[in-house]
């Protein structure tokens, strides 16, 4: 097989040719098709997140065939398409798998950061943590949905039942999930970096009602505010946009400093919400709707050799959607 590693944090990923991995007990091996490239992704290479396992493969939104199974593994069969996201494997006995907030697990592994992802040719991924993608024929296009689409989801059902959403960043996530609001009937208020024109003309091509710069007030209050950009300083700002009772989902694992801010922004019920990780739940109930709210993905697709532009790409802005590698 062949896989890009990274090896130090802030260094580029290396190529290498790696033995074919052999599954274990409750493993499967997959053949990757397309990984999809995830601003996590360069959190881990950045080292925004504490404490990867080094040497590692990132990537966590993998679509792939699954070759191999482990001992014990009856499911999913050979030759199946599967989907492997960013939660690789729970412990299923502390306090929060047990009350089904797997998501919060006290003994969690995650793809791409402590257990080898999908930048490869070939993974090795925990049975029940792969989801099978019957009539998902395109692995390009199927691949954002496994993390952009998750998460975005997960944001959406955290920000509740409110008609006016605002989405801060308009990339990968927010692509998707303005089309799943449009087939809901909600109405969605995109917020770009300043003269980021092109994202904005996405947003308005999606169904958009309104798309400015994250420093513009909406045109209306909103019901509700989803932020995938990972500034700090957008809490404040959407504070200020949401309607009294309104909520504010941070959607991203990492995010700049938030800066201080008036109380007078939060009070009247807003609400400020964090969103951590995924649960199976989750990745059922939004594999299950995307086909039926006819979610069509935008991506840039690289060679699996390239993913250090595709990561220098997705850092500047430089393609709207999804980053996708192809082994």
């Amino acid at each position: 097989m062949k896989a890009m590693v990274l090896h130090a944090i802030g260094a580029p990923l290396v190529l290498e040719q790696r033995p074919d991995p052999i599954p274990a007990g409750g493993e499967i091996r997959v053949r990757v098709e397309a990984c999809a490239v995830c601003r996590t992704d360069l959190h881990v290479v950045d080292g925004d997140l504490p404490n990867p396992v080094l040497p590692i493969v990132p990537g966590h939104e993998i679509v792939g065939i699954v070759e191999a199974l482990g001992e014990g593994v009856s499911a999913p069969a050979v030759g199946t398409r599967v989907g492997i996201p960013w939660l690789g494997h729970t412990c299923g006995h502390c306090p929060y798998c047990a009350s089904g907030q797997e998501n919060l697990c006290d003994a969690p592994a995650f793809t791409g950061f402590t257990r080898d992802g999908g930048f490869a040719s070939h993974v090795v991924a925990d049975a029940a943590f792969a989801f099978p993608l019957d009539g998902f024929d395109d692995p390009v296009a199927a691949a954002p949905l496994l993390c952009a689409g998750l998460i975005g989801w997960r944001s959406l059902v955290k920000a509740g039942e409110g008609r006016r959403i605002g989405l801060y960043g308009f990339g990968a996530a927010a692509h998707i999930l303005a089309q799943v609001c449009r087939w809901q009937g909600r109405e969605i208020y995109a917020f770009t970096r300043a003269g980021d024109a092109a994202a904005q003309e996405m947003a308005l091509s999606l169904g958009a009602r309104w798309a400015g710069s994250s420093d513009e007030m909406p045109p209306e209050p909103l019901d509700a505010a989803i932020l995938f950009a990972p500034v700090g300083a957008l809490v404040p700002s959407a504070l200020r946009a949401v309607r009294k009772g309104g909520r504010v989902v941070c959607g991203g694992i990492h995010m700049s400093d938030i800066p201080q801010f008036p109380y007078s922004i939060l009070w009247e019920e807003r609400q400020v919400l964090s969103v951590a990780n995924l649960t199976r739940v989750d990745a059922h109930e939004f594999l299950a709707l995307a086909p039926k709210a006819g979610v069509k993905t935008t991506t840039s697709v690289y060679p699996l050799e390239q993913a250090n532009a595709a990561l220098a790409d997705l850092r500047a802005g430089r393609f709207q959607g999804a980053a996708v590698l192809v082994p």
